[in-house]
């Protein structure tokens, strides 16, 4: 696809799945948010696995869910808002002389809200034109416009996707991009090299593509790439970015205002950040780069396919990571090769009424050995961190395992 043009996403099956995330630079924790509220409730979010609908009802229910997440957008002020007031009563309740020992207490919250409002204008650019965001499939306006309040599941969804804009799109996120992303470019330019082969034949899939980084730096190299994702927040997202940010650094967010524990500096909350760090339209003329939207596993059928997998904090996400190798396998070509870096904090765990088969590593390994998978490169403990506070008092680390492994000719 030609870097002037705009980059079309393709509306496929299985978009009401979705991945779970905290907006407190903590890992997700399996059935709780954040706060440590469980999703017993959020069964329109969490389908049954494998549940089988009626084309009808799948279609009234993607749509549905379609603007739920529009909905969840458009209340984001509204709910952080509520927060920032909620600090704002407890500390008026205190003792006056208390009081007076923080003068800047109240001048602050009146700062977080003005980035809440920054925030929000960003959110309503990015949901402004998602309606047409997909070359096979449009919404219908949504008659109401009325905004609904959203939940905890999703307002924790939203915090973590704009979140996302650091790790993909900011100089913030370049240290955790070195950490993750560049290890898997650097397989792909090493097993496929320029000197060796067209790139431009060389087929890569991004299952779990997220706000599309990844996929885009290695199209940025010339390869064939197609970015794959099911989470309508990081779509709407990675829409905005790769199709309507033209100029370096020309947006920003403020990312850490939802984080009211562990800051050395009241200042370190209202940091923003700045995004894209690349124009994202700078990608050579010639380069196939796509996006699909909707399930990994029901997309992506046709075998023999893709002369490389890369996936990046993904095998996780599974129901069954065997059924993902399964695919993996189906779909590689013959000799391809599939290269992963990722922790195993299942995202299914705990979760009532769904499957959840949550392996060790050695499990995995056995498995995609019986597969007939060959491993070229294993590492076992390969350190980074996911959408992390540089600044806060608490991070957390993930001890990720790297691997190549190929697919017999």
């Amino acid at each position: 696809m030609a870097a002037a043009c705009a980059l079309l996403l393709q509306m496929e099956a299985g978009l009401r799945r979705s991945r779970r995330s905290s907006d407190d630079g903590s890992p997700a924790i399996p059935g709780c948010s954040s706060n440590g509220e469980c999703w017993e409730n959020e069964e329109a979010e969490r389908p049954l696995y494998k549940q089988r609908l009626s084309p009808r009802e799948e279609e009234r229910l993607e749509k549905e869910h379609f603007w739920k997440i529009i909905n969840a957008f458009r209340y984001y002020g509204i709910s952080i808002h509520e927060r920032v007031s909620r600090s704002e009563r407890q500390f008026t309740s205190l003792p006056t002389n208390q009081q007076k020992l923080l003068p800047q207490f109240l001048p602050h919250l009146d700062n977080i809200r003005k980035c809440i409002d920054h925030n929000q204008q960003i959110l309503e650019d990015i949901v402004n034109d998602c309606i047409h965001m997909f070359e096979n499939k449009e919404y219908a306006d949504d008659e109401k416009k009325i905004i609904m309040p959203a939940s905890t599941f999703d307002m924790d969804k939203l915090k973590s996707t704009i979140k996302q804009f650091i790790r993909d799109w900011s100089e913030d996120g370049k240290a955790e991009r070195d950490s993750c992303y560049q290890p898997i470019i650097n397989e792909v330019k090493k097993n496929f090299p320029r000197e060796k082969c067209d790139v431009s034949k060389i087929n890569v899939l991004v299952p779990g593509a997220g706000l599309g980084r990844l996929a885009w730096e290695i199209a940025s190299l010339g390869y064939s790439c197609q970015g794959n994702e099911w989470s309508l927040f990081m779509l709407f997202s990675s829409n905005f970015v790769l199709n309507r940010c033209s100029q370096i650094n020309s947006f920003k967010l403020y990312p850490w205002i939802h984080q009211f524990s562990n800051n050395r500096r009241s200042v370190d909350q209202i940091r923003p950040i700045h995004f894209p760090d690349v124009n994202p339209h700078n990608l050579p003329s010639d380069v196939n780069f796509s996006m699909t939207a909707g399930d990994f596993q029901e997309i992506y059928t046709e075998r023999d396919t893709w002369d490389c997998i890369a996936t990046c904090f993904f095998i996780d996400t599974a129901h069954n990571i065997i059924d993902y190798i399964d695919t993996m396998w189906k779909i590689l070509k013959p000799g391809g090769i599939w290269i992963n870096l990722g922790p195993l904090l299942y995202h299914f765990e705990n979760l009532a009424n769904e499957i959840s088969i949550e392996l060790s590593y050695e499990d995995i390994k056995n498995v995609m050995l019986q597969y007939g998978f060959c491993f070229e490169e294993e590492k076992e403990s390969v350190l980074t961190t996911y959408t992390v506070n540089d600044l806060s008092m608490m991070k957390y680390y993930y001890e990720c395992v790297f691997f190549v492994v190929r697919k017999p000719e």
